[in-house]
């Protein structure tokens, strides 16, 4: 396991949130992405009276851990990037 950076959201938070609370659950990892899925499950849950969202609730899963994954990978590049900036010009 990796030494955790400041700044990094955690996988299973952002699943347990998601699992629970379904689209509003997946602000915390992802807004636009929050916003999609919302729209979605309300299209979903009225078309089929409910039942597609069993197959919507695993996507809003997939896609909050994609979402945390990336950024958490985006965050540990820019903070090795400045760790060697700081020890080029120690």
């Amino acid at each position: 396991m990796s030494t955790p950076v400041p700044g990094e959201k955690s996988v299973l938070v952002g699943l347990i949130l998601t699992f629970f609370f379904g689209p509003v659950g997946m602000l915390y990892a992802t807004v636009i992405g929050a916003l999609i899925m919302l729209a979605v499950s309300v299209v979903i849950g009225f078309l089929t009276a409910g039942i597609g969202l069993i197959l919507v609730w695993p996507v809003q899963m997939f896609w909050t851990w994609t979402a945390i994954s990336g950024h958490n990978r985006r965050l540990r590049s820019q903070f090795g990037q400045a760790v060697q900036r700081v020890k080029q010009h120690a």
